[in-house]
């Protein structure tokens, strides 16, 4: 099973354990983790269903493509991180 992890920083709003998840892409286990997890969704994806602009998913160490239908495929023993990206100026 992929497992989907998300970083500290959105763990100070929410409980945001780590989720084993039996899915073929990025969407699949968002999906997976938020039919557990719901309130996650809005701080994770925007009202189209696709990335907020300061989170990024990273899979095994590389960054997502599709950033709007999540359809970068995973494996079965993928780790995928979720990162609230930090700003400023």
């Amino acid at each position: 099973m992929a497992t989907v992890r998300f970083t500290s920083a959105l763990q100070r709003f929410l409980a945001a354990p780590p989720t084993e998840v039996t899915a073929a892409t990025v969407g699949e286990a968002l999906a997976a983790v938020f039919e557990v997890r719901p309130a996650l969704r809005g701080y994770v994806l925007d009202d189209q269903g696709a990335l907020r602009r300061h989170v990024a998913i990273y899979i095994a160490g590389e960054a997502v493509r599709d950033r709007v239908k999540l359809s970068d495929p995973i494996g079965p023993n993928d780790e995928i991180y979720v990162f609230q990206a930090l700003t400023g100026g």
